[in-house]
């Protein structure tokens, strides 16, 4: 079942070079293959305090992706959130460091990123588990670099 929901979602393979680069995608890879997600950013303390609050659906392939300011220990919590979520908390080469799967909405308990997070993707709850993503895997975004383990191809234009 794993296998034909990534064949079906993500195509015909892992390949980076076939992710979409832009501050609104962020692709994940790892041994299952790849998944890219249409992302709202919240890169300032204002959007990360507000985050996912209120919103009462999201696509399959939809997220956020939290960036912060230089690598640090994170903590979430789901306060007025109101579906679940899984949290992928991601270092500065753009490594998944550690995965939340299916935070409670509404839950008031800490749930912690560990040290030298730069960014956490939020994406509905469960779907960590049906693609396989984990500590490990790869997220490929603007945001990470050029010292990211999946570097933006830079264009003449940038």
């Amino acid at each position: 079942m794993k296998s034909v929901l990534a064949i079906a979602l993500f195509g015909l393979g892992a390949n980076p070079a076939w992710a979409l680069c832009a501050e609104d995608k962020v692709s994940v890879f790892g041994d299952w293959g790849q998944a890219t997600f249409t992302i709202e950013l919240a890169d300032d303390p204002q959007e990360r305090s507000k985050g996912l609050m209120f919103v009462e659906q999201m696509a399959t392939l939809e997220g956020m992706l939290f960036i912060y300011e230089e690598p640090q220990s994170v903590s979430f919590w789901m306060k007025n959130t109101l579906i679940p979520l899984d949290m992928l908390f991601v270092g500065p080469t753009g490594e998944v460091l550690n995965v939340h799967e299916n935070a409670v909405p509404g839950d008031l308990t800490a749930i912690p990123g560990g040290d030298g997070v730069l960014a956490v993707l939020e994406i509905n709850g469960g779907l960590a588990a049906r693609l396989g993503i984990a500590a490990g895997d790869v997220l490929q975004h603007p945001r990470f670099g050029n010292d990211a383990i999946l570097p933006c191809e830079q264009t003449s234009e940038s």
